[in-house]
């Protein structure tokens, strides 16, 4: 069975930082594409960034230069190193199997962000 977790969220300040990680099991992780959507508050799910297995990453514009996705294909994890955040990244953030796929998984529980002063 799949499974993906992710933690690291927090509260956090304009322009701090903070490091999700997505732990993967039930799957060969190392093959496959993972990317990471969030869904804000009353809206819908927004793809943020993929990698490849080799890692080839890309980003939604919104985020680019101030997040770095990365994979670690020993341990079966995911990264999303999000730098100079601002209330615009307030969200639920998931992980997901597969480039730029924002169905997130049933009963996924992600990991909030949320950015204020």
């Amino acid at each position: 069975e799949v499974e993906l977790v992710e933690s690291g969220g927090g509260l956090v300040q304009p322009g701090g930082s903070l490091r999700l990680s997505c732990a993967a099991s039930g799957f060969t992780f190392s093959v496959w594409y993972m990317s990471w959507v969030r869904q804000a508050p009353g809206k819908g799910v927004e793809w943020v960034s993929s990698i490849s297995s080799g890692g080839a990453k890309t980003y939604t514009d919104p985020v680019k230069g101030r997040f770095i996705v990365s994979r670690d294909n020993i341990k079966d994890e995911l990264y999303l190193q999000m730098n100079n955040l601002k209330p615009e990244d307030t969200a639920v953030y998931y992980c997901t199997k597969g480039l730029e796929n924002t169905a997130i998984p049933p009963g996924a529980q992600g990991t909030q962000v949320t950015v204020t002063s």
